[in-house]
């Protein structure tokens, strides 16, 4: 279920949830996306070790969140639909990636309000990363 995004709201997350949540979340979506066989998919398209995907991750999305410029101060500017569309990313893996991040903010998130958020955010996002 796709839900409306307040980015004004998004732009805040790392305030309210702080930093070791959203590395929590990020962790736990990789654990899940790792362990995962319905993941199959979208796992095969990362690496082996999946430190720096984790870390590229975080960094982004702390930024997004309202906290410090990580990704870019390290990488540059995130340009999300560029650095992904190498990857042939089509609604199966869409949707794998969204199950093991909804399955992270469910277990990592508190607010219900910021949950319904970040899903949205992360809808509208993996939406967009579809290339095939």
């Amino acid at each position: 279920m796709k839900t409306t995004v307040a980015l004004d709201r998004i732009a805040a997350l790392c305030d309210r949830m702080g930093e070791a949540t959203i590395r929590r979340m990020v962790d736990r979506f990789y654990d899940i996306m790792d362990s995962s066989p319905d993941a199959a998919g979208i796992r095969r398209l990362h690496p082996d070790e999946l430190t720096e995907s984790r870390d590229k991750l975080f960094w982004f999305l702390v930024g997004r969140f309202g906290g410090p410029a990580l990704y870019a101060e390290r990488r540059g500017q995130p340009m999300l639909k560029a650095r992904h569309n190498p990857f042939p990313i089509g609604p199966s893996e869409r949707d794998q990636w969204m199950a093991c991040m909804e399955k992270s903010v469910a277990e990592c998130v508190a607010d219900p309000q910021d949950r319904q958020d970040l899903i949205g955010f992360f809808h509208m996002v993996a939406d967009a990363m579809q290339n095939r």
